[in-house]
């Protein structure tokens, strides 16, 4: 009889197991359901990129060698290590195999002692509690193979750090070291590996039901699959806001998927509302409580809204890691008779459009008035920072910031469509008051995340004019619309459509 051995599980199919059984076991045999979304897409692009930096960092003279276990593959790239460390040089991407596991190493320092520090980098801003399983995964597996690891960091981006310019990313990372808890946690690391081979040898997929490990550390792309499978509730408590209370996420936790399993005292007043609304198909508007709020903020009134840029490897001088760098807004105008008027700034250059930014901004609001934005943190912090960073400007900037009204807070205290699902972005209030302006009918950029990678495919210098230019016109039009919704719904609050 033929006795089949067991798989050689990665590091990555090890963090599968901590997140879920279920997607361990459709890792290995149903890879193809994998369904990734942008987001993840975007956050692999940006871990190779702080990946490249990093063997800069750690390695600026260029003694190292990088390894490339997909295109050398697995076994050819564990061989190869084993020569390299023999040679004392800085490895990148060394693989070892060991007692069932495979790992490969992104940073491996050799020490004066003999000994090796391994260093794995991440881009996140801190050491996240998932991260530091994945350290003792990659202790586990290099002792086992024989290295004689010394220490284990994990770095990860300072997002404090302000780049200066010119290529010199020095300081752009933040080491922890992990050695003593890494080193402890080797039995709990056999426990995985041997909890990973009896679920990768199970017949079938586990029947686990889609709960928060399908976002939690990071989004399943196993989600779409799953959930397929899942009891569809007509009113799902997902649709309920902001779920803080203990008392209500322990409910749910034990098993309440629609908002009718939900006792009315573990709710608080938005939530009820939001309950009771959707499940009698009844929209709700308080339109007295709505044209009161309003009322004290007279005509012309401007309404802004920005797209920004947030880079974990910053391009501009004075610029820190994630910091959203806006590029681009929209301001409609109205004045004291109703009529509009529409500006916009959009700064393809590839240059910092910081400053052009913040001067074409305030030659748009320029006036007395109130300045409406929908949810006003966002807006408000984007004009602080660019007061920080142009002193000249402070006064004007922190003037324009202290018009600013916030429509977000009398849209969710006065109206809700059970057609919004219990959110209050404005792409879900949109359809329920003005169902004629439609972002799904927008040619290309119809988010802030396409925006953002609209954004960057512009700065790509392999894009061509003609495509710029689709970029430019994809970006205005949406900016535009933003705004325009604003407009919108404030005559839709104010009572005055």
């Amino acid at each position: 009889m033929t006795r089949t051995m067991p798989p050689r599980l990665s590091k990555s199919k090890l963090m599968a197991l901590r997140q879920c059984e279920r997607r361990l076991w459709l890792e290995l045999h149903q890879p193809a359901l994998r369904q990734d979304n942008a987001a993840s897409h975007a956050a692999f692009a940006t871990g190779h990129q702080v990946g490249g930096v990093a063997r800069s960092l750690y390695d600026p003279d260029g003694a190292g060698v990088l390894l490339d276990p997909h295109s050398e593959g697995f076994d050819a790239a564990l061989a190869r290590s084993r020569v390299l460390l023999d040679a004392r040089q800085p490895v990148f991407e060394a693989g070892f195999a060991a007692g069932g596991a495979l790992a490969f190493a992104d940073v491996l320092l050799p020490l004066a002692d003999g000994g090796w520090r391994m260093v794995e980098v991440k881009s996140s801003t801190s050491v996240k509690d998932y991260q530091r399983d994945d350290a003792a995964i990659q202790a586990y597996v290099a002792r086992q193979a024989g290295v004689p690891l010394a220490a284990i960091a994990v770095a990860h981006i300072d997002s404090d750090w302000v780049y200066p310019g010119g290529g010199d990313y020095r300081g752009l990372l933040a080491e922890h070291d992990l050695t003593a808890s890494a080193f402890a946690r080797a039995d709990e690391v056999q426990d995985w590996i041997a909890r990973a081979q009896a679920v990768a040898a199970l017949p079938a997929e586990p029947a686990i039901a889609p709960g928060a490990q399908c976002s939690a550390p990071y989004d399943c792309g196993f989600m779409q699959h799953c959930h397929a499978d899942a009891p569809q509730a007509e009113f799902p408590v997902s649709w309920l806001p902001r779920v803080v209370k203990r008392e209500l996420k322990e409910c749910i936790a034990a098993g309440a998927s629609d908002m009718r399993d939900v006792p009315d005292h573990l709710l608080n007043p938005t939530q009820q509302r939001v309950k009771q609304h959707t499940i009698s198909g009844q929209p709700f508007f308080d339109a007295a409580g709505a044209r009161n709020d309003l009322a004290r903020h007279t005509l012309p009134a401007w309404f802004i809204d920005f797209e920004t840029i947030n880079l974990a490897l910053p391009v501009w001088p004075g610029t820190r890691p994630f910091q959203m760098i806006p590029f681009q807004f929209s301001v409609h105008r109205m004045d004291a008779q109703g009529t509009l008027d529409h500006r916009a700034f959009l700064d393809l250059s590839g240059n910092d459009p910081s400053q052009a930014f913040a001067g074409a901004l305030l030659d748009a609001c320029d006036g007395a008035g109130p300045v409406f934005v929908y949810n006003a943190a966002f807006e408000t912090a984007r004009i602080a920072e660019l007061a920080q960073r142009f002193p000249a400007l402070a006064a004007p900037l922190m003037a324009l910031n202290a018009r600013v009204v916030d429509l977000l807070p009398v849209a969710r205290n006065r109206y809700y469509h059970p057609i919004q699902q219990g959110s209050w972005s404005i792409k879900r209030v949109l359809p329920a008051i003005a169902p004629d302006l439609c972002y799904d009918q927008l040619d290309g950029v119809q988010n802030g995340g396409g925006a953002m990678q609209a954004f960057l495919e512009a700065l790509d210098g392999a894009t061509t004019p003609e495509r710029r230019r689709d970029i430019e016109r994809q970006l205005l039009d949406y900016c535009h619309l933003d705004t325009l919704a604003m407009v919108r719904l404030w005559r839709f609050l104010a009572g005055a459509e």
